[in-house]
């Protein structure tokens, strides 16, 4: 019993770790680094970085036009017609993009639903339809080509999916809601594999990975259930083919690989980032880096082999160091820059040039975001 309560313990303060007071202030970043000598390097598309207001007044999506160096600059807020919580969402992906770029799906935890917005070549929103979420408290979305799934956590939680027509309107499929494997699972991100036949659901609760079965009309089945090899599993990313990349809140990462049956095979199990809370994963383009952003204030870089085995780019798991309160991180499309949501202390997003070692060179933050703002994607 007594070791029970220590392993319960140490998962309450992890998770409290990703969820940091936002009165608290954190020590100042390291942000004014000398800027990496090879500009030439880094050139790339413009593009945009996407963020919730989270309000419980009216949510919103932040804007920020994001530059051909990476940097950031403010381009207001689009409504979201729904609202937020004004604070926790204990998620990853609460907004996230298609994969050509075109539309933007951002929940609304408050009014349980769904906002999607198209995007224009400048990067610019227009909201094209709001859904209910087809459970309570959205909090995680993913998408593969036209279906869209919502992961609810209020209740006993839920995924759902839905049809996404050509106006970006939603459809529910018949058949696409189902339960997760309990109740009072504590979830935290729903996501596609790569190819669209599977969905990946992490619980902190139950230290479980869900795998879903989806076949060609978007209806999905299960879940099978696999035991995390580190505790209290969170956020996560795909390589380039079916390597999964997982952050664990109690101090670490672990890879795996999803077998063509939905099995999950162990590759690298609790490397321990040496940083606090690791809750947010995201892996570079072409699989060889992954990041986890640590609720504690620091960025951590992966470097992830062929065959799916990481290890750490820096041996104190220190790759940047942002301060308290980082709430969830972003690539850009071309995996050229890196931004992280700050949450704790300053309201800021934190943007970052990717080397192709997996360091990161800072190019500095931009402030200006309300308190409870969570969720963060990038084109």
């Amino acid at each position: 019993m007594n070791t029970r309560l220590a392993v319960l313990a140490l998962a309450t303060a992890a998770l409290a770790a990703c969820e940091p007071n936002p009165s608290v202030t954190g020590p100042a970043a390291a942000l004014q680094a000398a800027r990496d000598a090879d500009v030439s390097a880094a050139v790339s598309d413009p593009g945009a970085v996407y963020t919730l207001t989270n309000q419980v007044g009216g949510n919103a999506v932040a804007v920020f036009a994001r530059g051909a160096d990476g940097r950031l600059t403010a381009a207001g807020t689009v409504s979201t017609g729904g609202t937020g919580t004004g604070a926790s969402l204990g998620s990853q992906s609460a907004v996230t993009l298609s994969a050509d770029g075109r539309w933007l799906f951002a929940v609304n935890a408050g009014s349980n639903d769904v906002s999607v917005f198209s995007v224009s070549p400048g990067g610019g929103l227009a909201l094209a339809s709001r859904t209910a979420s087809g459970g309570t408290l959205p909090i995680s979305l993913t998408v593969h080509g036209n279906v869209l799934y919502v992961l609810n956590a209020g209740g006993t939680g839920n995924i759902s999916g839905f049809a996404v027509g050509t106006s970006g309107a939603l459809a529910a499929i018949a058949g696409a809601t189902l339960p997760l494997s309990g109740s009072n699972v504590g979830p935290a991100q729903v996501s596609f594999s790569p190819d669209g036949r599977r969905l990946v659901v992490t619980e902190k609760n139950t230290n479980q990975l869900d795998v879903y079965a989806v076949d060609a009309s978007g209806v999905a089945s299960g879940p099978t259930t696999t035991a995390s090899a580190g505790g209290t599993p969170f956020g996560f990313s795909f390589g380039h083919r079916n390597e999964l990349f997982v952050s664990e809140a109690t101090g670490s990462a672990s890879s795996y690989e999803l077998d063509a049956t939905g099995g999950v095979s162990l590759v690298s199990g609790a490397v321990l980032t040496h940083q606090g809370a690791p809750c947010w994963a995201v892996v570079t383009n072409d699989g060889r880096i992954g990041f986890t952003g640590n609720g504690a204030g620091s960025v951590s870089a992966f470097a992830i082999a062929p065959d799916g085995a990481i290890g750490l780019v820096d041996a104190n798991g220190g790759t940047a160091l942002i301060g308290a309160g980082i709430n969830d991180i972003a690539l850009s499309h071309n995996s050229r820059y890196l931004y992280v949501l700050q949450t704790g202390g300053a309201q800021a997003i934190h943007a970052f040039r990717v080397q192709a070692d997996g360091h990161l060179t800072a190019l500095g933050p931009i402030a200006g975001l309300p308190n409870g703002t969570r969720g963060l994607a990038a084109f």
